[in-house]
């Protein structure tokens, strides 16, 4: 899976931020500074670089996740991090919507492996218990419109944090999908609750089950995203939406927001707070000992070569003599 991703990295970090750049300034929507800055920290990998940048273009706070030498995972620090900037964007009179997005090439890969294997080892689900969630403010919802802008790969809990926000931009050759089934990580950040919501439930059990890769034509076909663009401008065309939906009037647009929020089953306050409690309040102690295995086997798999594509349907064998007839039939039909 990763070796996979770190493809996809290095063709990415040259391509998405030139095209984000020239979307930016051929936009009359975007500026150059957002742009700019994603780019300047993801060309530096500097260890002292803000685990989370954000930004003002106009009226439209940006907020990426600037963790890219870790593809972007999540980890107690910049869960923290990541919070308090949601937390002062609410907080922010001027601001209207906000972006989510990750720097350079992928949005996130999920909780932080590295924190994950600690806790395991610990027998530990601290991290499942904190308040408003493990990678975010995951067990709320968001006072005002966020947009999301998905690049690379969106796994794990990084698609929890992109189910979070309203609306959501895909590249087209960016990966959804809850990775962490094959670690044997529950997921607990409201995934369960808001994938049904947006998906339904038979396709929200398949994703959830099978743990398998959702690409964006199934994913905008399933209403799992809301837009598809380009490699390298789902953050330019996320600020573009942004700024569409930032020109309304601003007190009908929350109201009808909270309105659906409300009157969405699975949505409604008292019931969604019931829903997460539940994804967290119901895991075992058999869970912990699923994800020490599972951790194991993901550095196992890493070293070997991972097997991303074992949950396509194989190829069925023929044996030589159906082989032998296939033949015949098709000298039989260029003969006709």
């Amino acid at each position: 899976m990763l070796a996979e991703m770190s493809k996809l990295f290095i063709i990415s970090r040259f391509t998405s931020c030139n095209k984000l750049i020239q979307g930016a300034l051929g936009s009359n929507l975007c500026s150059k500074k957002f742009c700019l800055s994603a780019a300047k920290y993801s060309d530096t990998g500097q260890s002292d670089a803000p685990r989370v940048l954000v930004e003002k273009d106009a009226n439209i706070t940006l907020i990426g996740i600037n963790r890219e030498q870790q593809r972007n995972s999540i980890d107690a620090a910049t869960a923290v991090k990541l919070s308090e900037a949601i937390n002062q964007f609410e907080a922010d009179d001027t601001s209207p919507v906000g972006v989510l997005y990750g720097v350079g090439g992928s949005f996130s890969a999920g909780y932080d492996l590295k924190e994950l294997e600690a806790e395991a080892q610990r027998g530990s689900l601290n991290f499942l218990l904190r308040h408003e969630g493990s990678v975010g403010p995951t067990r709320r919802h968001l006072r005002k419109p966020i947009i999301c802008g998905i690049s690379g790969f969106c796994v794990a809990s990084g698609l929890e944090l992109a189910l979070l926000c309203d609306l959501r931009v895909m590249e087209d050759t960016a990966v959804l999908g809850f990775f962490n089934r094959r670690l044997g990580v529950p997921i607990s950040d409201g995934g369960t609750v808001r994938l049904v919501a947006a998906v339904g439930y038979s396709n929200a059990v398949d994703i959830i089950e099978t743990g398998r890769r959702v690409y964006a034509t199934e994913a905008l076909r399933i209403g799992l995203v809301n837009r598809i663009v380009a490699t390298g401008t789902a953050l330019g065309q996320a600020v573009n939406l942004a700024f569409s939906i930032a020109k309304f009037p601003l007190a009908s647009l929350q109201h009808d927001r909270n309105a659906a929020l409300d009157n969405a089953n699975v949505y409604s306050r008292p019931g969604f707070h019931a829903a997460v409690s539940n994804e967290i309040m119901n895991v075992t102690a058999a869970m912990v000992t699923n994800m020490q295995e599972g951790v194991k086997r993901f550095k196992t798999s890493e070293a070997k070569g991972p097997k991303t594509d074992a949950w396509h349907v194989k190829e069925k064998s023929l044996p030589n003599w159906e082989r032998a007839e296939i033949e015949i039939e098709q000298l039989l039909k260029k003969k006709k």
